[in-house]
């Protein structure tokens, strides 16, 4: 294994912090796009009780 270079930590700890902000934005949408779609849908339990 070669020694690590001085800029190792930081690309490192870059990729950590991107990759992280990434991956939010990612479920971030998901999640958006998925209420959006099911905006004018009746909930399940509420439409349960009165059924």
């Amino acid at each position: 294994m070669a020694a690590p270079l001085p800029g190792d930590k930081r690309a490192g700890f870059m990729g950590l912090i991107i990759g992280g902000i990434v991956v939010f934005l990612i479920a971030w949408g998901i999640v958006h796009l998925t209420n959006k779609k099911y905006e004018g849908h009746e909930g399940g339990a509420e439409a349960a009780e009165t059924r």
